[in-house]
């Protein structure tokens, strides 16, 4: 699944093509394939559309959002295997709509492609947008989280350091990927009462974080084993080469040489590190 660095690269990939051109027709291309769901219909969508400029191309958590003119704002969410493009998809079988866009700044048109269809397309308004993304929904994002978002993150759950980092509505951005890799940097047992962490750990957290997404940004995301994951241009991410214990169980660990473990949870496949990510807390936390 796309997560923040996948989606920001997306973002950073079509935002100097698209800003500031005109939208002269969405269209469904032609397959055999599931339906994407989309809000309003396709119709609807192309007609509170056609004609608008897009003035601003942005992310909120893992979603990516053009603002129009009129204000409305198309909010595409990849899921599992959404991919926003400006060059040849990885295969025609499975694009699904594409964007049609005014000679301008950019060139050619914006396409979605998505293997699985579990991808949504909406069109809101800013009140709907608010509503559905907004502070009541998503937490604050996982790059702009301040030390006393951490602090109160953490002191709200009991629930593992882990499973607590995908809560959407807590920290937006994280996903099951980045999680693993951000705990281990940080030294913490994914197992761990997000509750029971100390201050230091907290901070070390937060600090992880942003090391991990920054550097995923830098390589411009993971491209897995299956081949998903494609930047703007339909090329390969960088990051997968980096990874200390993404999918890597039974390997040794890049840092003190212990054994990568694979465990369930949530129904989530995580990895981490049995000798240098800690079960208990520390002293002089």
């Amino acid at each position: 699944m796309p997560e923040l660095p996948e989606v920001e690269t997306m973002v950073r990939g079509i935002r100097p093509h698209v800003e500031g051109r005109v939208l002269r027709r969405l269209e469904a291309c032609p397959n055999s394939c599931r339906p994407l769901s989309m809000t309003p219909s396709l119709d609807q969508q192309v007609g509170q559309s056609r004609g608008q400029r897009v003035v601003e191309v942005k992310r909120r958590a893992k979603r990516i959002v053009l603002r129009l003119e009129n204000s409305l704002a198309f909010v595409i969410e990849p899921r599992m295997t959404g991919l926003l493009l400006l060059a040849d998809p990885p295969d025609r079988e499975h694009l699904r709509l594409v964007w049609r866009l005014s000679e301008g700044a950019g060139s050619g048109d914006l396409w979605f492609w998505d293997r699985r269809g579990l991808g949504t397309v909406s069109l809101l308004s800013p009140e709907q947008l608010e509503r559905r993304l907004g502070p009541g929904k998503l937490g604050p994002d996982a790059l702009e989280m301040t030390t006393e978002n951490w602090l109160a993150f953490c002191r709200s759950t009991s629930r593992a350091i882990k499973v607590a980092l995908l809560d959407q509505a807590k920290v937006a951005g994280i996903g099951n990927l980045y999680a693993s890799e951000i705990l281990h940097l940080c030294g913490i047992d994914p197992r761990r009462r997000a509750s029971g962490l100390t201050r230091r750990e907290i901070l070390e957290l937060g600090e992880a974080t942003r090391m991990v997404l920054l550097e995923a940004i830098q390589y411009e995301g993971s491209t897995l084993s299956d081949g998903t994951y494609r930047n703007a241009l339909n090329r390969a991410g960088g990051y997968q080469n980096q990874h200390r214990v993404y999918d890597r169980a039974g390997e040794a660990c890049p840092r003190c040489g212990g054994t990568i473990r694979r465990i369930v949870q949530a129904q989530r496949a995580t990895f981490f590190c049995v000798e240098c990510q800690h079960r208990t807390r520390r002293r002089n936390g």
